[in-house]
């Protein structure tokens, strides 16, 4: 069932961004783990203003590539701990990236990525050119 609409979608994106942000502080995460929650919070933040939906502001991302990448995301989040070694080292860490995987996927899922979202570059204006 899509229950997630793009504005919803987009409200969803940006509380991503300030958690991304906040993590280390809220989690105790310091030096590479901190490093990766900033660079993750900016990465979203750029790909969210550059999404076309509602709450994007340069909309040049079709907002399902904008879910491909999310799904992408999703999995490679919860792979992460396993694939670059901190799934023993920090359990915090390690609980916060599966997380934030399994979330993404809820969210890819329950996403309707079908819904045609406006932009000005969209409409016909119905005039014809003759050559």
């Amino acid at each position: 069932m899509k229950v997630l609409s793009p504005a919803a979608h987009g409200i969803l994106d940006y509380l991503t961004v300030a958690f991304f942000a906040m993590a280390p502080s809220l989690f105790n995460l310091h030096g590479t783990y901190a490093t990766v929650c900033y660079v993750l919070a900016a990465g979203y933040l750029v790909i969210t203003l550059l999404t076309n939906f509602p709450l994007g502001l340069m909309r040049v991302i079709p907002f399902p590539v904008h879910g491909k990448l999310e799904l992408v995301s999703g999995l490679v989040f919860l792979v992460s701990p396993f694939l670059f070694g901190f799934a023993d080292d920090n359990m915090t860490a390690r609980n916060l990236f599966m997380g934030a995987g399994v979330v993404f996927l809820i969210v890819y899922f329950l996403t309707d990525w079908r819904i045609q979202t406006h932009t000005a570059n969209t409409h016909n204006t119905g005039t014809a050119v003759s050559h």
